[in-house]
C-alpha cells in the first residue's frame, strides 16, 4: 500500500512539473522572418510541371502494363493497333480539340436529340388526332384520306424514333471519345 502511494505521488509531481514549465511558442513575426531568410537562401525556383510536360496519356492501357509487354512463352505477341484506329481517334481537321470544341459538339448532339424528341412527340399527337378523327367519320372517302395521312404520320414517327436511337448512340460514342481523350467533365456541360 505504501509503495502505491509513493508511485502515485511521484506521478502527480511529474505531471505538475511538466505542466508548470512555461510553453515557448514562436510568434508569427519570428516565423515570417525565418521564412524570409529561407527564401533568400533558395537559389533556383522549383520546377513547375504542367500537362504539356507530361505529354499525352497512352491510348492503349493494356499494352503499357508489364504483363502485356512480355507475352508468355508459346503465345503470339499482341498485334499493335491498326493505323485506321489511330486515324479514327485523330481529329478530322487540323484544329485543336479544346474546351470550345468539346462543349460545342456536345451541345450540337444534345440539341439534335431534343429536336428529334419534340418532333416525335408532335408526330404522336398528330397520329392521336388523326385516329380520333378517323373514328368520328362515317364517310368512307374521308376515312380513306385520314387513314392515308395517319399511315404517313406513323411512318414518319418510326423514322424519328430511329433518329432518336441514333442520336443516343452518337451521344454515347461522343462520351466514350471524350473519355478516351481525357477530356475534363466540365468541358462537356
Amino acid at each position: 500500500m505504501r509503495l502505491t502511494a509513493i508511485c502515485s505521488t511521484v506521478v502527480v509531481f511529474a505531471c505538475a512539473a511538466g505542466a508548470a514549465r512555461p510553453v515557448w511558442a514562436q510568434s508569427l513575426g519570428d516565423i515570417s522572418r525565418k521564412e524570409e531568410e529561407r527564401r533568400k537562401d533558395v537559389k533556383q525556383p522549383a520546377k513547375v510541371y504542367t500537362n504539356k510536360d507530361l505529354g499525352a496519356p497512352p491510348q492503349n492501357f493494356a499494352a503499357t502494363s508489364p504483363d502485356a509487354a512480355a507475352p508468355a512463352a508459346g503465345t503470339p505477341a499482341a498485334t499493335p493497333p491498326a493505323a485506321d484506329d489511330k486515324a479514327k481517334d485523330a481529329p478530322k481537321d487540323s484544329t485543336a480539340k479544346d474546351q470550345k470544341y468539346w462543349s460545342g459538339r456536345k451541345k450540337e448532339l444534345d440539341t439534335k436529340l431534343e429536336r428529334d424528341k419534340v418532333l416525335a412527340d408532335a408526330m404522336q399527337s398528330r397520329i392521336n388526332a388523326l385516329s380520333a378523327d378517323f373514328a368520328a367519320r362515317s364517310d368512307p372517302a374521308q376515312r380513306a384520306v385520314i387513314e392515308r395521312d395517319r399511315q404517313r404520320a406513323v411512318a414518319e414517327l418510326t423514322g424519328l424514333q430511329k433518329s432518336i436511337k441514333d442520336d443516343l448512340k452518337a451521344l454515347a460514342d461522343f462520351d466514350e471519345e471524350a473519355r478516351k481523350a481525357s477530356v475534363p467533365p466540365g468541358w462537356l456541360r
